[in-house]
């Protein structure tokens, strides 16, 4: 059995924990968050620590550590702190620091002697591979990603980091006239507020500055800045009874030519109920991977596009080529 921690039980981290009650080969052993006595009351099964603890008595024993926070403020913070103790997953999205994030992981891993994967989720992470197939594929393709329509994660933790916001929903939503343009064959040169809009739902303190919360959001590098984003204030019943559930999706397509003029498209999509939960399953395939990578004795950080994927899975090597090859 792999023994698996969980770093932060929010959405994701619950998502975890029932990924792990749905395979036979990984078992939770320890939850870390900074809210110990409260979670203790949800999963009275599995012992509870402090998330800034990084450590546990000397009879547990842990394989990996699962982070399930945020990647704005929480993971930047988590992912360097338990690499020094532990092999590590996480789910850190913000794409245009990957390269630096990635960087300081790997060198805490080597130093430490751990396997970390990062930015594992559905994109990061399964849309990347895609990305990376179809170049490969379809030499000098064109390649397009649209996310969407559902709720994001990381923009909706995002948009929470702001003063004066008690919750915050953020959906990103494809333009479908982009979608078409590139499945009918074109491909043309779209700047991100082509692609997508961001609706953004917000519940604030009361006497918050709703003009200064609205400025700080649509402001946002790397979150807001580049698109098309509407604040929209809503009540803390609203949110509870319209906003509960976290749809989401995407596209991955690949435009293409082979020959002198064979138009080749490929397309990957993603229909998801729940965000969370299905990242959440991504990542417990993910440990699995880390735990396979650091027993075969290779130490530092990992993307998914730096190990074989059967190592994702919990069939042997013969399963895999007799049954899905």
């Amino acid at each position: 059995m792999i023994k698996v921690a969980i770093a932060g039980y929010g959405n994701i981290g619950r998502g975890v924990r029932g990924a792990l009650e749905r395979v036979t080969d990984m078992e939770l052993v320890a939850v870390f968050t900074r809210r110990p006595e409260q979670v203790k009351k949800e999963i009275e099964d599995t012992p509870v620590f402090h998330s800034e603890s990084y450590s546990l008595p000397g009879d547990t024993q842990i394989d990996v550590v699962i982070l399930c926070g945020g990647s704005k403020e929480d993971i930047p913070v988590q992912g360097p702190a338990f690499a020094r103790v532990f092999n590590t997953v996480d789910s850190f999205d913000t794409h245009a620091d990957i390269p630096g994030y990635f960087q300081r992981m790997d060198s805490i891993a080597r130093e430490y002697g751990h396997a970390s994967i990062i930015s594992a989720g559905w994109d990061p992470g399964i849309f990347s591979l895609e990305r990376v197939l179809g170049d490969a594929f379809l030499p000098g393709s064109k390649g397009y990603t649209f996310w969407g329509r559902g709720v994001s994660q990381g923009h909706s933790d995002a948009a929470r980091k702001v003063k004066g916001v008690v919750d915050a929903r953020q959906y990103t939503i494809p333009i479908e006239g982009a979608i078409q343009q590139v499945r009918s064959g074109g491909t043309p040169d779209f700047s991100r507020k082509e692609m997508h809009k961001r609706l953004v739902y917000i519940v604030a303190e009361d006497g918050a500055d709703r003009e200064e919360i609205t400025r700080e959001i649509v402001e946002m590098p790397n979150y807001y800045a580049e698109y098309d984003t509407e604040v929209i204030f809503i009540s803390r019943e609203e949110m509870e009874t319209e906003h509960v559930a976290f749809p989401h999706g995407g596209f991955v397509l690949t435009s293409g030519l082979t020959g002198t003029s064979s138009r080749q498209i490929l397309e990957y999509k993603c229909q998801l109920d729940s965000n969370p939960e299905f990242t959440a399953s991504i990542l417990a395939a993910c440990a699995r991977a880390a735990f396979r990578l650091h027993g075969t004795g290779y130490r530092g950080a990992f993307t998914i596009l730096d190990f074989p994927p059967g190592l994702l899975s919990p069939h042997s090597s013969d399963s895999l080529r007799s049954r899905f090859v």
